[in-house]
This record gives structure tokens, C-alpha cells and sequence, in this order.
């Protein structure tokens, strides 16, 4: 990971703690922040509440960087809470409300064209936030499919290349859960480990994991469960939960895998009920998707590198801005999240976790 990255992980996570820490608004309602009740609109659309990054940190990451930016610069917020005629409608106000930029996290990314349609026949710039857009202004993300690899490799690893798997995907609307699915894809079935049974999560909520592993259960017997792709740490806990209500033992898990670095889960990787997530350092997302909004808003040239340090390239057509995602297993917490600031120590560390915490190192 670049010094970059590693610079602006940091600084997100000093304006998380400076703008009053995690607590985020209600998900159903639109909200506004910024030092004026005029100027400047800038619309930040997020699709969903039940992955934690969302409102923990997407969210107050972008408003901060926004704000440190432009001083006359509003965002209006709206979370679509998985509703795709819900974020639709949502749109439609942030355009009446007077948004010159739209930053849209689709829930449905192929359905989406519409939205950007209408945003842009109003006059304003669309920015593909985290999953694309065709017909999009600019889109930012991560290397998906590499995300997908680096799950599957871990997870094949971890198991010596064969037994059995279940395989828990995200919501099939999703143009990422595509990407992550066709990357790990692409590394089990290379290998010698074989699927009993595959999901694709309609709204990548963890009690569907649950209750799809619980079913599952009544077919074969935990012994022959000897690992699952979990595509999201959500995920991820409902599948530990399935497994430990069927008395499996938390210290005889299979190899399970993750996505998004959430503080439970680390914390499992730290205590050995999970084997790795993929890191997606958030801060260097929503800082360049501030930074380039920024700039339309102002109507100045993006330009072809960020100053968070990133290189513009073409994504389908459009102007993009991908980051690199980072495995993370209890080997290297220390290195990545704490080192970053994404976490401290003293947060994944709590009483449960400590003599986990000691164990692996991290103090």
C-alpha cells in the first residue's frame, strides 16, 4: 500500500473523530450538512443501512472532507435503505433541491441509468460512487474482481487446496457483488475444493446468512462443511452464528471469509472464528469522491490525478478512480487497520478480545 493511501486513511478517520465520531442520522431521512444554508448542493445517495461502513463511515467521511474543502458547500445525505424506487425518488428531490453534483451509490447499478439521466439533463455532474454507473460522470471504487480473488485465494489456502465449501454471494443487483463473485469464481473453481451450495444474498443482510447456512445444516453434516466464501463481513456473522447455534465450537470454525474490515470482524479474525477480510480503506474512497465534487461543483478541472494520490483511468467508458483492497488476517492487523487509524487498538481490543489481542501481538 502506497504512503499516500496510507496518509489519507489516517486523515479520514482524524475528521471521523472530529465531526462527533460514528453516530450517524437517521437512514430514512435526507439530511443536510455544510457552514450555509446557501450555496453550493451536493448530493451524497447511499443505498443501505445494513452494512455497518455506510453510515459509520462513508457517510461522515464524505461530509467532512466536503466540508474542509468547499466553506460554502452543502450535502444533502439520503440513504435508499435497499429501495431502488426509494433512491429514485431520492434523486428527483436532490435535483428539485437544487444539486449541481449527484455522488450515487446505486442499489441497483445496471437500473441506475435513469437516475443519471435525469441528474444530468438538470444540468448536473453524476459521480458512481463505490459501484458503477454506465453513462456515469466519474466512477470510484476498488478493484472488485481482485477483491473476489483475494477472498477465494485466502480462502482455498486456508483449507490446503480441497474439502468442501459453502458459498454465501451479495445481492444480485449489485454490479459489484458481480465482480466479487466472478473473482473468487475464478480462483475455486481453479482449485480442488468443491461448492455444496451457493447463495446470492438478495440484500447481503447477515440474518439471511444465517438462516441460508442454518438450512444448509439440516442437509449436511458440520464435518463436511470445511469452509465458506462469505463475500461481506455482515455476512460473514450470520455464518458464525449459524455454525456456533449448531454447536460447532468457536475454536473449530471452518475457514470463512470476509469483506469491508468491520470492527466485528477483525475481531473475529483476532479471536480465530474468521480467517480474513478484505480491506477497503474507506477514507481514500469518500476523500476522493469529496475532492472531485469539490471540483465540479466549482466547476473546476478534475484533473488527471487526485490529491489523494490517484491516477484517473477508464472504467467501460468512463472516467474512474480505483483503489487497491488489502487482505487482512490476524498476522497483520497491526500493519493495516490499526497502522492506518481505521481502528485502534484499544477498539478491537476490548475485555473479550483481550487475551486474543495478546496473543496475536497487538496491544
Amino acid at each position: 500500500m502506497s504512503t499516500p493511501l496510507h496518509r489519507v486513511a489516517a486523515f479520514g478517520f482524524a475528521l471521523i473523530i472530529g465531526t462527533g465520531g460514528l453516530a450517524a442520522c437517521g437512514a430514512n431521512d435526507s439530511t443536510k450538512s455544510g457552514s450555509s444554508s446557501s450555496g453550493k448542493t451536493i448530493a451524497l445517495l447511499l443505498p443501505e443501512s445494513k452494512t455497518t461502513r455506510y453510515e459509520a463511515f462513508d457517510k461522515p467521511l464524505f461530509e467532512a472532507a466536503v466540508k474542509k474543502l468547499c466553506s460554502d458547500c452543502n450535502v444533502t445525505y439520503y440513504n435508499a435503505d435497499q429501495d431502488e424506487t426509494k433512491q429514485s425518488q431520492q434523486v428527483d428531490t436532490a435535483i428539485s433541491d437544487g444539486a449541481s453534483v449527484i455522488v450515487l451509490d446505486p442499489v441497483n447499478g445496471a437500473g441506475a441509468g435513469a437516475m443519471v439521466q435525469s441528474a444530468q439533463d438538470s444540468g448536473a455532474k453524476v459521480i458512481a460512487y463505490d459501484r458503477f454507473i454506465e453513462g456515469a460522470d466519474y466512477y470510484m471504487s476498488f478493484d472488485n474482481e481482485t477483491v473476489g480473488k483475494m477472498q477465494g485465494q485466502a480462502l482455498v489456502d486456508a483449507m490446503g487446496n480441497k474439502g468442501n465449501i459453502l458459498m454465501l454471494n451479495g445481492a444480485p443487483s449489485d454490479p459489484n457483488a458481480a465482480q466479487f463473485k466472478a473473482g473468487a469464481h475464478s480462483v475455486i473453481d481453479a482449485s480442488g475444493v468443491k461448492i455444496l451450495q451457493e447463495y446470492d444474498n438478495p440484500d447481503w443482510s447477515p440474518e439471511n446468512a444465517q438462516k441460508f447456512v442454518t438450512d444448509q445444516l439440516s442437509k449436511y453434516d458440520p464435518k463436511d462443511i470445511n469452509g465458506v466464501y462469505a463475500a461481506n463481513d455482515g455476512q460473514a456473522g450470520g455464518v458464525v452464528a449459524a455454525l456456533t447455534g449448531a454447536s460447532v465450537p468457536a475454536n473449530a470454525l471452518p475457514p470463512i471469509t470476509g469483506q469491508d474490515a468491520e470492527l466485528a470482524a477483525v475481531q473475529r479474525i483476532v479471536a480465530g472464528e474468521q480467517t480474513v477480510t478484505i480491506y477497503k480503506p474507506i477514507p481514500i474512497e469518500a476523500n476522493t469522491a469529496a475532492e472531485v465534487a469539490v471540483k465540479l461543483a466549482n466547476g473546476d478541472d478534475v484533473g488527471t490525478t487526485t490529491d489523494t494520490g490517484i491516477d484517473q483511468s477508464d472504467y467501460k467508458g468512463v472516467a474512474s478512480f480505483i483503489f487497491t483492497p488489502i487482505a487482512v488476517t490476524k498476522d497483520n492487523v497491526a500493519d493495516t487497520v490499526i497502522k492506518d487509524g481505521f481502528y485502534s487498538a484499544s477498539d478491537i481490543c476490548t475485555s473479550e478480545y483481550a487475551d486474543a489481542c495478546k496473543a496475536a501481538g497487538i496491544s
